[in-house]
């Protein structure tokens, strides 16, 4: 669950569905993948990724990164319950492909980068502390395992 207050939950939502989720899918994927460079033994089949310019240029790369916040899109309408809504997802991540936890932790931070990017003036402090509080559940709640 993520806490917030009526007021932040209204205004990350309205934010979120103001932005182009496949520039900044693929943004926010390209950065993860460049930044931390470990991240990209699960995408080895995407094709060239030698070079910044080469991930940040793949269409794999873009079209993954866009599939990453529809996922994200569909995590804003269940906020009080992120654990269930990532529940398949957190089992696929954690038990079969094995990702670090902390990899979603990074995406996170890296999304609210690229948001505060494509925002500019716009993503105001408050906004970011409310962004901040939903990349951290998403990522608690792709950890999660249910046992």
């Amino acid at each position: 669950m993520v806490h917030l207050t009526l007021e932040e939950k209204a205004n990350v939502i309205a934010s979120w569905s103001k932005i182009k989720l496949d520039e900044v899918g693929a943004e926010t994927l390209g950065r993860l993948l460049v930044v931390y460079p470990w991240t990209q033994r699960f995408f080895e089949h995407f094709g060239d990724l030698s070079s910044a310019d080469a991930v940040m240029r793949n269409p794999k790369v873009k079209a993954f990164g866009k599939r990453v916040l529809d996922t994200f899109t569909e995590g804003m309408r269940h906020l009080d319950n992120l654990k269930d809504a990532f529940a398949k997802l957190s089992e696929l991540h954690c038990e079969k492909l094995h990702v670090d936890p902390e990899n979603f932790n990074h995406l996170g931070n890296i999304l609210v980068i690229t948001l505060a990017r494509y925002f500019g003036k716009r993503f105001t402090p408050e906004l970011q502390a409310a962004c901040q509080k939903v990349v951290a559940g998403v990522a608690d709640a792709l950890t999660y395992k249910y046992h």
